[in-house]
């Protein structure tokens, strides 16, 4: 139950460095909202770091989690992306990216020997990234007088709501998120407001 109305994600982020036989992985965890977000902070850490062998990484976002991607930028297939992802789903967080920038040390460590690599320093990165967690939010797009405004964000704001948009003059736009337990009740009261247009909003992709 709670698991439907919750999920699991990250504000901040925060590094963390494992080193095997001279090599070095130096793993990034970052708050991910979309794939354009992806290709600007995936190009700076490669600006960051021009001298690494390879920048891997592995994202999950959206509160179904279905968006994904891993990659392992150069290294043996399997021995990247999918660890470093399987540390994103074994924390069970959605809309992070985690980038683990490998410098290599002379000596081969071989597939079993990558994969922990991989896979430690995203486990370590992730152990002092804070995990936060927030409700799902069902989206609509309310419609509305001006002179309701006030009773509109009253409601708003007991529910404990996300404004997503909003277009206020004579005539009003809302766009807001209402956390999934809280939509029946919240929509109740919506409805008690005179002359008020109610739609649910597609997931924004």
């Amino acid at each position: 139950m709670d698991k439907m109305h919750y999920y699991q994600t990250i504000e901040t982020g925060a590094q963390a460095e494992y080193k095997d036989r001279g090599s070095r992985f130096i793993a990034y965890t970052y708050p991910l909202k979309n794939t354009d977000e992806f290709k600007k902070i995936i190009a700076a850490v490669k600006k960051e770091h021009p001298k690494a062998n390879h920048h891997c990484f592995a994202y999950r976002l959206g509160t179904d989690g279905t968006q994904f991607r891993a990659s392992d930028a150069g290294e043996p297939s399997g021995t990247a992306g999918r660890p470093i992802l399987g540390q994103i789903d074994s924390r069970n967080v959605t809309d992070i990216l985690i980038v683990v920038v490998r410098y290599f040390g002379g000596t081969l460590l071989g597939v079993p020997g990558l994969i922990n690599a991989y896979k430690t320093a995203a486990a370590l990165a992730l152990q002092v990234t804070p995990v936060v967690r927030k409700p799902i939010l069902d989206k609509f797009n309310l419609q509305f007088d001006y002179t309701q405004l006030n009773p509109v964000m009253t409601i708003v704001k007991q529910f404990d709501c996300s404004v997503l948009k909003q277009d206020v003059q004579l005539f009003c736009s809302l766009d807001i998120g209402i956390p999934k337990n809280r939509v029946t009740e919240a929509m109740h009261r919506l409805g008690d407001i005179a002359n008020i247009a109610i739609k649910p909003l597609e997931e924004i992709k």
